[in-house]
C-alpha cells in the first residue's frame, strides 16, 4: 500500500485521551490524531522517533496523524485503518496461497442488522450472479448447497504489541473482539467458512500468539472457534519510507 501523503519524521512526546498525541516536529509541538483504540502497550516511549502524515484540510479537527513509531530498533505501525487495505490488496495481488481460489472480494460486509465484518471472498464460478453480498444471501444457506466453495468471511485485527520477538494480541481486554468471534462461529454454523487474520505491523518479529494473560476470555473463545473450523492466520508486514506491504505468513 503506497501512502498518499509523505511520512514526516517527529519525536513522540506523549499520548493522552486515547486519540491524541503531542509530537515534536522540527522543534514545534503538534497535536496528532492517534488512530488506535488499543492500549498501545509496548508501543510508546518518550522521545521515540515517529512518523506522521499531514493533511491541511480545514474540515479536519487534527491535521496530523500518527502512523508509525520506532521502538528500540523496530518500526511499529499504529494506524489501525491500514490493515484492512493491506489484506484486501494482498488478496488482489495473490500473495496468500489459500485465497487463490477466490476471484471476487468485498470490503465491509454487513452480515446482520448489528454487525459488519471486514472482508468476504467468493468464487464467481459458484456464484455467477453474485456481484455484491447482502444479508439475505448470507443468511440463506440454501444458496450454499449448490456451490463447491463457500463464501469466506474474514475479520482483520491490527497487532502492535510485542515482547522480545513475539507479537501478541490483544493488548487490552476486548469484548468487541470476542463478539466478532461469536459472529464468525454463527456464519460457520450457516455453512460458510471464516478466518481471523492478524496483521503484525511490527518489525523483527519471529512468532505470534494470543495474549491469554491479558484476555483469557478472548483466548478461550478463539480456541473453541478453531475447533469449529475457524481459520487463524498471522501476516508479516514490511515498511519502506512511502509504503507498507504484507510479505507473507508467520
Amino acid at each position: 500500500m503506497i501512502h498518499k501523503s509523505p511520512l514526516i519524521q517527529g519525536r513522540f512526546i506523549k499520548r493522552y485521551k486515547r486519540f491524541f498525541a503531542d509530537v515534536d516536529v522540527d522543534g514545534k509541538t503538534v497535536v496528532a490524531h492517534v488512530p488506535n483504540t488499543g492500549s498501545m502497550k509496548t508501543c510508546l516511549e518518550d522521545n521515540a522517533k515517529c512518523f506522521l502524515t499531514y493533511n491541511p484540510d480545514p474540515k479536519r479537527k487534527l491535521q496530523w496523524t500518527l502512523e508509525r513509531i520506532n521502538i528500540g530498533n523496530s518500526l511499529v505501525g499504529v494506524n489501525t485503518g491500514i490493515p484492512n487495505s493491506l489484506v484486501f490488496e494482498s488478496w488482489q495481488n495473490k500473495l496468500i496461497p489459500h485465497w487463490a481460489k477466490f476471484d471476487r472480494g468485498q470490503k465491509e460486509v454487513k452480515i446482520n442488522d448489528e454487525s459488519r465484518l471486514d472482508m468476504a471472498l467468493w468464487n464467481s464460478k459458484d456464484f455467477p450472479e453474485l456481484k455484491k453480498l447482502n444479508m439475505d444471501f448470507i443468511q440463506n444457506n440454501e444458496n450454499l448447497k449448490k456451490s463447491k466453495t463457500k463464501i469466506h468471511f474474514i475479520e482483520i485485527k491490527n497487532v502492535t504489541m510485542a515482547i522480545d520477538q513475539t507479537a501478541m494480541f490483544p493488548d487490552a481486554v476486548t469484548t468487541r473482539g470476542s463478539k466478532h468471534i461469536e459472529e464468525l462461529v454463527k456464519l460457520i454454523d450457516l455453512g460458510h467458512t471464516c478466518e481471523m487474520v492478524f496483521v503484525v505491523q511490527r518489525e523483527r518479529i519471529n512468532t505470534f500468539k494470543i495474549a491469554s494473560e491479558i484476555d483469557s476470555a478472548y483466548d478461550k473463545a478463539l480456541t473453541e472457534a478453531k475447533k469449529k473450523g475457524l481459520l487463524v492466520t498471522a501476516l508479516k508486514v514490511d515498511f519502506s519510507p512511502n509504503e507498507t506491504k504484507i510479505t507473507g505468513l508467520f
